[in-house]
């Protein structure tokens, strides 16, 4: 079998009917059962809520914001819907940001991805990921057990013991970072212990880059990458076409402009903003922060899915310009009263030990009107440039900073 069900292969039509159609129970559902959505989408009727245009209506929560909530309302700042005394885990990521486990199979919705990397019912995995407080070492150990999958639990640290592990109990399977893989095949090699046992991976947690896998391949490891979050679980994963991550089959993902909850055209670099179907913790709209763009067209590996083009860098390009922070929202926030403009970026640099701003637009529309609107909300005086449509990078950046440091 090919695929982990036949959820990766429905039609795409029949795949958006599904997801949108799920909407208004799950609004509602947020709405009776999580304070913060309660008070968030008071004014917006549930039912109405059923195509991604409406959807584009509903304002964002931001994943930079969580820390200062749950500060406001322990533990979860009011997103969950389930009490803690329903919960299975209550994690702690840097921050500290408390992320829930519900006690449903597969909660983080992993078994999917690692079946993509080709893990299958009867495999021996060794886990690295940390178990200790945060949670990617219980996101992918409750994928390999929905699986069918014996899990090793080896965490970070401790290489000696785990390559001697590797070493006598034979796993076919890593999952961690492509880093920690790398340090236990050193330490293989340092200690003359045979470990091609190993045949399959699936990492994450950081790039994974062209060299690496390279590397893998070349002592006959396939490693495959994954994207997700503590909050919100798996959003993407890579197969075996190897032509971008493919979308999890239960979640509804946008790319907007960064700094807004506008959608940005297909293919252009945006914001992953995700709303997950998870009614434990029902996040809808949930800026990650961070950055992609969706590809065109499907995966030649037959799923259907929506593919993006995978971590791209971080959406939150907040700088500070002659003492005053200038965000991506206030940028959005001024060009708003100029819709003649297409796309818009900052650029931050200094002249003779002064900090400049610079606005280049693409589009038409009054120089002086813009950058008065930039005065009137960031407080700072900004040139405008016009330049022509199409001649800005496509990378998601609305403020570049080019300040020598």
């Amino acid at each position: 079998m090919d695929f982990y069900d036949a959820l990766e292969t429905r039609d795409p039509a029949g795949r958006e009917r599904d997801l949108l159609g799920a909407l208004p129970s799950l609004i509602a559902h947020a709405k009776s059962n999580a304070p913060y959505f309660a008070a968030l989408l008071a004014s917006f009727d549930a039912a109405s809520v059923k195509d991604r245009a409406a959807l584009a209506r509903l304002p964002v929560t931001r994943k930079s914001e969580l820390h200062e909530f749950q500060k406001a309302a322990m533990p979860f700042g009011g997103l969950n819907a389930t009490p803690v005394s329903g919960l299975a885990r209550i994690f702690v990521s840097p921050g500290p940001i408390y992320d829930p486990e519900g006690r449903g199979a597969d909660f983080w919705r992993t078994a999917r991805t690692l079946f993509a990397a080709g893990f299958r019912p009867g495999d021996l995995a060794i886990n690295c990921f940390s178990y200790h407080l945060t949670p990617a070492g219980s996101m992918f150990e409750t994928g390999l057990h929905k699986l069918g999958c014996a899990v090793i639990p080896g965490g970070v640290g401790q290489s000696e013991m785990q390559v001697r592990a590797i070493a006598e109990l034979k796993p076919v399977g890593y999952v961690g970072t492509p880093s920690f893989l790398k340090v236990l095949l050193e330490k293989a090699d340092e200690m003359k212990v045979d470990v091609s046992c190993l045949k399959k991976a699936m990492v994450s947690g950081e790039a994974f880059l062209p060299p690496v896998r390279e590397a893998l391949a070349a002592r006959g490891i396939l490693g495959y990458q994954s994207y997700g979050t503590a909050d919100l679980g798996m959003i993407a994963y890579e197969t075996p076409a190897r032509q971008g991550l493919v979308l999890d089959e239960e979640i509804i993902v946008e790319i907007v402009r960064p700094g807004t909850g506008d959608p940005v055209a297909e293919g252009e670099v945006g914001e992953v903003v995700v709303t997950t179907l998870n009614r434990d913790y029902p996040l809808v709209r949930f800026a990650t922060g961070d950055l992609s763009a969706v590809l065109a067209g499907r995966s030649p590996c037959g799923r259907t899915n929506v593919r993006i083009k995978g971590w791209m860098g971080r959406a939150d390009q907040t700088t500070k310009v002659r003492g005053l922070f200038v965000h991506p929202h206030q940028l959005a926030e001024a060009l708003k009263r100029h819709p003649e403009v297409r796309r818009a970026r900052l650029t931050v640099g200094n002249e003779g030990g002064d900090d400049t701003m610079t606005l280049r637009c693409e589009g038409g529309g009054d120089a002086d009107a813009i950058a008065a609107s930039i005065r009137d909300v960031t407080k700072l005086r900004c040139a405008v440039v016009f330049v022509a449509v199409g001649s800005l990078p496509n990378d998601g950046k609305v403020i570049e900073d080019v300040r020598k440091y």
